[in-house]
């Protein structure tokens, strides 16, 4: 990314909603913006080899991991506007395990990008799934979207919710439910 064209384009858009750019309040907005936006697209630059950095461990344990309430954010492709809430990423392992803090960076890989939240879920459970070859995947996300409570519809306490379940999570209705039975618990 290009910093310097990217202030030049926000500096653009701001004249082009009337506001005066060489007010003190806004000398230094371009530059911040272009940095927030570099911060908030990084996952279009890292790749999962790179956010899984080796931390995949041989394991003989065939039991459900999961790891929930991982606070997620990320743009909607269609507003750029903010979309944030938690994801719950569970895996049935074959022989192989990844490290917990590993499911939160594939998360945050894919939501560091422009996004719709039924693509990003599935995308989480595609990654836990190929990274360790799993036996099943399951993952929830509940999210409140901006572009939905600030403009259109308006509607301040609306949550969205989707699910991707892949392997034994899709095949065997008892794997889901206890998936979905522990996320849901307040241990």
């Amino acid at each position: 990314m290009n910093l310097d064209n990217m202030e030049n384009y926000i500096t653009g858009i701001l004249n082009e909603m009337g506001e005066d750019t060489n007010r003190n309040g806004l000398l230094k907005t371009p530059s911040r913006v272009a940095k927030a936006y570099e911060f908030l697209t990084q996952g279009y630059h890292q790749n999962l080899e790179e956010v899984i950095n080796g931390a995949v461990f041989e394991t003989s344990n065939k039991d459900m991991v999961i790891a929930k309430d991982i606070e997620i954010f990320s743009l909607c492709e269609h507003h750029m506007l903010p979309f944030f809430g938690k994801v719950h990423i569970g895996y049935i392992p074959k022989t192989k395990v990844l490290g917990v803090s590993k499911l939160a960076r594939i998360a945050d890989m894919f939501a560091h990008r422009l996004q719709i939240q039924e693509n990003l879920t599935h995308q989480i459970a595609e990654a836990v799934m190929t990274s360790i070859d799993a036996l099943g995947v399951g993952v929830v996300m509940e999210a409140k979207h901006m572009c939905m409570m600030m403009r259109g519809v308006e509607k301040q306490h609306s949550n969205m919710v989707t699910s991707s379940v892949l392997g034994s999570f899709r095949e065997n209705i008892k794997t889901r439910e206890e998936f979905m039975t522990l996320i849901r618990s307040n241990f």
